[in-house]
This record gives C-alpha cells, sequence and structure tokens, in this order.
C-alpha cells in the first residue's frame, strides 16, 4: 500500500516537514506556486497543508481529486470551501489553541504601550525632542480592566491582567459563576453595564452577527472618561467611526487595533488620531505561534491518515461510512433544532438536556449530540465545532444531561432539546419520517410541524382574533411572501406560537413592525441549514 502524500502550498515552519517525514509520510515543501501550478500538483496527494494564503476554492479544490484531509495551521479557515469539502467526504481540520497566547500577549502589548504612550513617547524622541512632560501615562496598578469573552484567548488575558495587579470584571454569557470565580475575574451581566464601570476594555469573541458591531455609540459612550480600548479580537465588533468620535473628543485617553473592519487597513480615518495606535493584525505573528501551529496541524493530519483519527475537525464527526449514512438524517435535524434554538433564546445557557426516544435512543448518540451543541453554540461562538462542542460547552460551565428511552409514545423516534439559560427555559422536538424527512413537531408545549430549513417567523403572541391577519398584511406590504404557516396553542393559556416560513430575507424594520403589532410578545427571525 502507497504511503500517503502531502502538500504543503503555504510557507510554515519545517518543523511540519520533520513531523510528517518522521511518521513516514511523504511530503512536498511547495509555497509560493501560481494557481496553474497548484492545479497541476493538486490531483498527487492525499492531504494539503495552508495556511491563510492558497484558497481551496473552485478549480483547486475540484483538482485535488485525491485528497482525504486538508489541515489549516491556525483558526480561519476562509480559504476553505467547507460545503465543498463536506459533500465529498473531505476532513477539513484547523488548529484553534495554537495562537492563543501569542494572541493574549499582543493584547497585554498593546495595553502597556496605550497606558503609557510609547509609540508617540518613540516617534517624538526619534525626531530629535525630549518631550517628558507630554507624555504622562496612566498606572494600571489598582486599575479596574474589563474583558469581553473569556474563552481561550480572553483567558489568558484575564491572568495576564491579574498579574498587572488590575481588578478584573468579565462579560461572557457562555461562563458560570463558578468558572468565573476559578478564574479569579467578576462576572458582569451586559457590555453596557461592564463598560461603565472599568478602566481598560479588550475584546475577545469572534466576528458573529450577535458581535457586529458590538462596540458601538452607545457602548462607547458609556465608557469613563479617560479609560483605554483594546481591540485585537476581529474587525467589525467595534464601529469604527463612533470609536473615530470619542477618541478626537479626548472622551477615551486611548485606542489600540490589532484589527480593522476593512483589511488591510492601508487607509482608516482614525490612523490621524494621536491617541490611537495600530498594528497590522499580527496577533498570531510570533515564531513560537508558528511553530506551534505548524506541528500541530501535522500531527493531526498524520493521525488521521495513518488511524483514522480526527481532532479539530470543522465540518464532521468521527465516524464510519456505514455509521455515518444511518445517522445522517438525525445528526442534521439534531443540527437544525440546535441552530433554532440558538437563535430564539439569547446567549447564557447554563443546563442543556437532551433527550432521545425510540429508534434513536438505539443509535451511536455522541455524534448526534455533538451535532445539537455545534448548532446551538455556533450561533455565539466561532471555535465549535463537531468535534469540540462539548467540551466548549463543559469548560463554559454548562451542564449538559442526557436521558433516553427505547420507547416513544407518538413518533418511531424523537429527539428533544431543553436548555435552561438567562432567557428562562425552552423546550424544541423534532422526528425523522421514513428515514429521511426530519421535521419539527413541538415547541415548549406547543404541537405543531414544519420542516426545519430556510428562513422560519418564530412569533409568540396572545391568542386573539386577529393576529394572524395582521402578520400576513405586514409581510404582504413589504412584499415578503410565505411559504408555510403552522400555528400552535399553548396548554391551558390564552396564548399562541406561530412559524412562518418565508421566501426572503425581512429587514430589522420588517421585524420590529411586527413586534409592534397588537397582542404579538417575541419575533425571532431564524435562518436553518438545508436539512
Amino acid at each position: 500500500m502507497p504511503l500517503p502524500k502531502v502538500w504543503i502550498a503555504d510557507s510554515m515552519s519545517q518543523r511540519a516537514v520533520e513531523v510528517f517525514r518522521a511518521r513516514g509520510i511523504e511530503v512536498d515543501y511547495k509555497p509560493n506556486l501560481s494557481h496553474a501550478e497548484q492545479c497541476n500538483i493538486a490531483p498527487l496527494y492525499d492531504g494539503i497543508a495552508v495556511r491563510s494564503s492558497t484558497t481551496l476554492h473552485g478549480e483547486l479544490l475540484q483538482a485535488a481529486s485525491k485528497v482525504k484531509v486538508i489541515g489549516r495551521a491556525g483558526i480561519g479557515v476562509d480559504n476553505i470551501d467547507i460545503s465543498s469539502c463536506s459533500r465529498r467526504g473531505v476532513v477539513v481540520m484547523n488548529t484553534p489553541f495554537g495562537n492563543t497566547i501569542t494572541t493574549a500577549e499582543l493584547a497585554i502589548a498593546h495595553l502597556v504601550a496605550a497606558a503609557r504612550q510609547i509609540p508617540q513617547a518613540t516617534a517624538s524622541t526619534r525626531a530629535g525632542k525630549w518631550e517628558k512632560s507630554a507624555f504622562m501615562g496612566m498606572e494600571l496598578t489598582g486599575k479596574k480592566a474589563g474583558v469581553i469573552g473569556a474563552g481561550n484567548i480572553g483567558a489568558i488575558v484575564c491572568d495576564r491582567l491579574k498579574g498587572l495587579r488590575l481588578t478584573v470584571y468579565v462579560y461572557d454569557p457562555f461562563i458560570s459563576d463558578e468558572r468565573a470565580a476559578a478564574m479569579g475575574v467578576t462576572k458582569v451581566d451586559s457590555v453596557a453595564a461592564l463598560a461603565s464601570m472599568v478602566d481598560v476594555l479588550t475584546i475577545h469573541v469572534p466576528l458573529l452577527d450577535v458581535t457586529r458591531n458590538l462596540i458601538n455609540a452607545d457602548i462607547l459612550g458609556r465608557m469613563k472618561k479617560g479609560s483605554i480600548l483594546i481591540n485585537c479580537a476581529r474587525g467589525g465588533i467595534v464601529d469604527e467611526k463612533a470609536l473615530y468620535k470619542v477618541c478626537k473628543s479626548g472622551h477615551l485617553r486611548a485606542a489600540a487595533l490589532d484589527v480593522y473592519e476593512h483589511e488591510p487597513a492601508k487607509d482608516n480615518p482614525l490612523f490621524a488620531l494621536n491617541n490611537v495606535t495600530f498594528t497590522p493584525h499580527i496577533g498570531a505573528c510570533s515564531d513560537e505561534a508558528q511553530e506551534n501551529v505548524a506541528v500541530q496541524i501535522a500531527e493531526q493530519m498524520a493521525d488521521y491518515l495513518l488511524a483514522g483519527s480526527i481532532k479539530n475537525a470543522v465540518n464532521v464527526p468521527s465516524l464510519s461510512e456505514d455509521k455515518a449514512k444511518s445517522l445522517a438524517p438525525f445528526i442534521h435535524l439534531a443540527s437544525a433544532l440546535g441552530q433554532f434554538m440558538g437563535q430564539v433564546m439569547r446567549p447564557g445557557y447554563d443546563k442543556i438536556t437532551v433527550r432521545v426516544e425510540g429508534q434513536i435512543a438505539k443509535l451511536n448518540r455522541p455524534p448526534i449530540i455533538n451535532a445539537l451543541l455545534q448548532g446551538l453554540l455556533s450561533q455565539s461562538m466561532e471555535e465549535v465545532n463537531a468535534v469540540n462542542a462539548v467540551i466548549l460547552a463543559k469548560e463554559r460551565g454548562i451542564e449538559i444531561v442526557e436521558i433516553a428511552s427505547d420507547v416513544s409514545d407518538h413518533f418511531s423516534s424523537l429527539l428533544h432539546l431543553e436548555v435552561h439559560g438567562d432567557d428562562g427555559v425552552r423546550c424544541v422536538s423534532g422526528t425523522v419520517f421514513d428515514g429521511m424527512s426530519s421535521r419539527l413537531v413541538s415547541i415548549d408545549d406547543c404541537e405543531l410541524e414544519m420542516r426545519p430549513q430556510g428562513r422560519l417567523l418564530f412569533i409568540e403572541n396572545d391568542d386573539k382574533p386577529g393576529v394572524i391577519a395582521a402578520l400576513a398584511t405586514t409581510l404582504a406590504e413589504e412584499s415578503i411572501n410565505i411559504g408555510d404557516f403552522r400555528l400552535g396553542r399553548r396548554k391551558g393559556k390564552a396564548e399562541a406560537i406561530a412559524l412562518v416560513s418565508i421566501d426572503s430575507e425581512p429587514s430589522q424594520k420588517v421585524l420590529q413592525q411586527l413586534e409592534d403589532l397588537p397582542h404579538v410578545t417575541t419575533v425571532r427571525h431564524v435562518v436553518l441549514e438545508e436539512v
């Protein structure tokens, strides 16, 4: 049997080459090829290792006809067509933890530099000036630091801030009070509350719909006069126009950015401000980090090619072909139920109960549970995947309870998800008909049936005449076509819910109009992948 063959398509540490060869895998280190050259050699390889330069989409991915695994030395996989890889059965792996220390240390470096105006003082001194009185700094000891996001990087930042003798407060709806206490930090309930109480605010969350412009004009205005903002997470989390205003006015002492709304950032109004300092997205740029991710991705790819072991996969669970086929409909259903709940409820989950009934209870359940948790957590977390979903949930203090019964009262198989969190307790259930067709069959205590896919509106309302007509009229006036409309009533209450399948995306204005209708209490726009 021929040895597996791997192509390292981007520049990375030679340690990756050493790892592959030590494991008996043939490896070619060929970065910086033209697109035509890449397409020419791609059919030769069982695995491809990349960083961010090589784009594995379209023609190049199609040319890689033998490839079984693609490894990204780093966390971001925007340069890889995950959907196409999944359809072809190609495992895509990344190294979500290799850059954590380096990125955390950059945030601390930015903080110290901003507090003491080191970049500005360097420029002044290099220009032959001696302006000691112009660079009056802020002492960090004894100050209050706010950290948004206490995941892998944020947790390290918290630890380093405590070492600098700051009192640390955290906003992260995914960590429990017990986890916060163990970290030696104080948990705060909202970004607004955190911003108003701290002297330093640093951001460590992914860029998602819920975090875009998270630091907006309102939050910046709430920050204490003379405070400092650090963003080494993702561009787009901070509203740069609003940041320009508060920095130019002097409300903020300083801001420091490693990431920007538009990159490469070569022309930005913030560059004109003397109290804002910059680096060109170098959070992962250290010798140690680059070696770490190169070694890690080589080891992960080797494990898969030689033993079938999967670690840090972003698209598939570890399953044999036969099991994958029998589980696929239930994995799709689980993912859809998780996605639904993750968009109906705000992040901040304490307990998740998964109950399986009937035939599904006899199947290999971990991939189903993982898919459900991935669907739920992916609405607010970037790094979650089908492999690490359970680990990330438990790290954040979320209790996971699994209940199985061979008997189901109404269906041959039933998957039930119950989530406890800041929004209270909500439930959703689904089944699979004919071994392949997924259906959502109940929400909370309301029975209804709908295929969980596409754009849906989840609506809660008082059970009064005229509500359905008002909803339909409002959507019609905005030229939004209704594909399906399902209703359910809460048992023993004058309350109802509706699931409305729509053909186009509603604007925030439309959603607000719907929520403002008489007797309507809740409107959520939910987008589910096709199942």
